[in-house]
């Protein structure tokens, strides 16, 4: 599975590249050196974690950051400051919503950082192998003692020094492998900017970071792909943040579906599973007037047209309509991602009027409960209400669509205020969708 490069551009325009791997449940990856797309391409991620999660049933976003890979190498700024620019424009330009964050290597920081600012965005929060948790071990790991050792003559015994900290990386027990990771190494990245990463990556302890991390948390020793000496600093880590969830398995990409909650699905097809997810409802406006104007049998004829043209877009903009749920004249369908659902509310919405059947349609996002092919909750009963409040062709969205989406390019939303909702206990704030673009 070759991933397909994109790119965007971060708020102090520097060019990132991207990629996406499957579909289903967003998992994004921190970047770790030489850049997670570069080692990927090269071979060099010889466990192929994103395939396995990409078959497990997650949409795996990953990046190379700025000053390696196929990212800008001009700009070196390795602070956690850039480092967290380049993961921002990243999460923005997948277009995803709620997500769970991951990291391996030296991405723990960005991480926690991000989890920490971002706690609506982040479901889950999950470490593979970690290299890095806290300080005092990773000053006691052999890939510090390596670099250290030889960082002021890595450039002059460049392919030396990748081939030290390459084996350090693993452990030793791999020379084809050592080489492949050394050879990624040098063509990822220049002797100072590896060198001058991997020093910042010591300047920022995550450790009291991860104390405040709200998401649910799961760490993971992989061990037929980590080092031994692995298992401590991943217990180590385990033990810091609140409530995380410790596993030493053979399979990563199960124990990681498995906590987050997503089932294995055929190529193309969302994967059903439990919790945060945005709803459309989509609703054919004064049925029962167009009945009485176009007559039953000619109204039907139209309404089962539209939903079916329905559907495809709601495939199109990577949604599930719901098949098990019966709506009389509506549709019901759910996402991954709040920005994707609202572009296929507006697509509904010209779709509706193309026909002269005008829509109303809500969007909410909440936990909810998938089973055979409907969904369940609170958050479902929300998003069926916003719907009933919308004028023909208007979408409308609950606060907490808007803060998923309001910093995507292109989306301005009209404060309709807190409405009270029939089934619902507490007022609800809604928002109107003036535009989007492309």
């Amino acid at each position: 599975m070759e991933p397909s490069i994109q790119f965007t551009t971060t708020r102090d325009d520097v060019s990132i590249a991207y990629a996406v791997l499957g579909e289903g449940t967003p998992i994004v990856f921190t970047n770790a050196a030489p850049g997670r797309i570069h080692m990927y391409a090269r071979g060099a991620s010889v466990w192929r974690l994103e395939e396995r999660l990409a078959a497990a049933g997650f949409q795996a976003v990953i990046f190379d950051g700025r000053g390696m890979g196929s990212s800008d190498r001009r700009n070196t700024d390795f602070s956690l400051g850039a480092r967290m620019l380049d993961l921002e424009a990243v999460v923005e330009a997948a277009g995803i919503g709620r997500f769970v964050i991951a990291f391996g290597g030296t991405g723990a920081t960005a991480a926690a950082t991000y989890a920490g600012r971002h706690r609506e965005r982040v479901s889950h929060l999950v470490a593979i192998n970690p290299v890095t948790a806290v300080r005092d071990l990773w000053e006691k790991s052999p890939v510090f003692r390596a670099m250290r050792a030889m960082e002021d003559v890595a450039e002059e015994e460049w392919e030396t020094f990748t081939l030290m900290i390459a084996n350090s990386v693993n452990d030793f027990r791999d020379t084809g492998t050592a080489r492949e990771l050394a050879d990624a190494y040098r063509s990822g990245m220049k002797p100072a900017d590896l060198i001058a990463y991997l020093r910042t990556s010591l300047e920022t302890d995550p450790a009291d970071l991860f104390g405040s991390i709200a998401a649910p948390a799961l760490v993971v020793f992989e061990r037929t792909t980590a080092r031994e000496r692995s298992r401590e600093v991943a217990q180590r880590l385990a033990q810091r943040i609140p409530r995380a969830r410790f596993v030493e398995t053979d399979d990563a990409a199960r124990a990681i579906a498995d906590f987050v909650g997503v089932s294995g699905h055929p190529a193309g097809v969302a994967a059903p599973s439990s919790g945060m997810t945005a709803i459309l409802f989509a609703d054919i406006a004064d049925s029962t007037a167009l009945t009485e104007r176009l007559g039953d049998a000619a109204f039907r004829t139209k309404a089962r047209d539209l939903d079916a043209a329905l559907r495809t877009v709601i495939r199109e903009h990577a949604g599930t309509p719901i098949e098990g749920k019966l709506l009389g004249d509506g549709v019901l369908a759910v996402f991954t991602s709040a920005r994707r659902a609202i572009e296929a509310a507006l697509a509904c919405a010209r779709s509706g009027d193309d026909v002269d059947l005008p829509l109303h349609l809500g969007v909410h996002a909440g936990d909810v409960i998938r089973e055979d092919n409907n969904v369940y909750g609170g958050a479902v009963n929300i998003a069926s209400r916003i719907s009933g409040l919308s004028a023909s062709g208007e979408v409308l969205v609950s606060e907490t669509v808007r803060s998923l989406a309001r910093t995507s390019a292109g989306v301005a939303f009209e404060d309709r205020g807190e409405q009270a909702l029939k089934g619902v206990g507490e007022p609800v704030r809604v928002w109107a969708v003036l535009q989007i673009a492309g």
